[in-house]
């Protein structure tokens, strides 16, 4: 039998007054009934603490913990500090969850016990409100299925939306939140993907993920555009590229350019730029010599980073490297 906090669900808020209703309801719509969500006040100035305890004096389940403003990163370490159920759940005041999220985020984590945690997929809302990046955003998120799918497209984007991680308590507390430049929740998979942690997938849309102008990803810094390749040169800077001051970029779009920038801080210069645009080839771009895919075989083996937009292009690449006999994750990987 399940302990009574099985699942704690951390959930931090400030001034959520507005969606944390919605959000604790689904909350206790779950057919997972072991879980204890500890919501964590942020310094909030609405009606936030009295609507949690409006919740917590028909449900004994939710516990509020207030602190005066300190911030996300502070606000989830504290949370998990105070989290003794075996999985922890992230959720955000935003949004809301499907009552089979803990049962099959659960299950799965149960029967894999190589997995120290899992997400699921998303489905963005208000829908009227989406452009055409978040709902390409969402289709990719959405098209990874499997913890190898997560490893491979890892230095693509985010792969795991953070309010549906499931973490195994003791992964959790060791790793904990990072206050950096780059978002918290892309440098927490990122640090246990390069330390071997495998993370899975429920293939199944669990979490209403809500996108508004307020959201905080939309208005902290740490979340902006330029803030994601800087975030991928300081992983692949101690990982791929660890011993290299050379590499291979293949694709020199936006992303290759803001990726090659952001690298150079660690040292790390393309030796080679790989494109497929004739009229570009045997010229120089900042010293790096511009080869065709089929001049792979002729030059030496320096680590590959594959920079461009698109699940098709970068499938292509992967095809063509592969019959090379480059190993993903050892050779090359794909960002964007």
């Amino acid at each position: 039998m399940s302990s009574p906090a099985d699942i704690s669900i951390l959930l931090p808020a400030r001034n959520a007054a507005a969606t944390l209703p919605a959000c604790l309801r689904s909350i206790q719509r779950q057919r997972y009934s072991t879980w204890h969500c500890l919501i964590i006040d942020d310094g909030s100035t609405d009606a936030t603490a009295d609507c949690v305890r409006a919740f917590a004096a028909g449900d004994a389940r939710f516990e509020l913990q207030r602190q005066q403003h300190r911030g996300l990163v502070a606000s989830l370490n504290t949370g998990l500090a105070l989290c003794h159920g075996r999985f922890i759940a992230r959720m955000d005041a935003d949004d809301i969850m499907h009552r089979d999220r803990l049962v099959a985020q659960a299950a799965q984590l149960d029967g894999a016990p190589h997995l120290s945690a899992v997400g699921c997929h998303v489905r963005l809302f208000p829908r009227h409100t989406l452009g055409p990046g978040w709902r390409e955003y969402e289709a990719w998120l959405n098209s990874l299925h499997t913890a190898d799918d997560v490893q491979a497209d890892a230095f693509v984007e985010c792969p795991l939306a953070h309010p549906t991680l499931l973490l195994r308590r003791d992964v959790a507390r060791a790793y904990g939140y990072r206050d950096v430049a780059w978002p918290e929740d892309y440098d927490l998979l990122l640090r246990l993907l390069a330390d071997g942690h495998q993370l899975g997938v429920v293939p199944r849309r669990l979490v209403g993920w809500r996108q508004h102008a307020e959201r905080l990803t939309h208005r902290d810094p740490r979340y902006r555009r330029e803030a994601f390749p800087i975030c991928k040169a300081h992983f692949l800077s101690t990982g791929l590229l660890s011993g290299h001051e050379r590499y291979i970029l293949w694709g020199y779009g936006g992303t290759g350019r803001s990726l090659r920038c952001s690298l150079l801080p660690y040292g790390k210069h393309p030796a080679y730029v790989v494109e497929m645009h004739a009229g570009r080839l045997g010229n120089q771009i900042h010293g790096a010599a511009v080869i065709s895919p089929e001049q792979l075989r002729d030059i030496p083996h320096l680590p590959l980073i594959a920079s461009v937009a698109g699940t098709e292009p970068r499938q292509q690449i992967r095809r063509f490297v592969t019959r090379l006999g480059w190993q993903e994750g050892r050779d090359f990987v794909c960002a964007a």
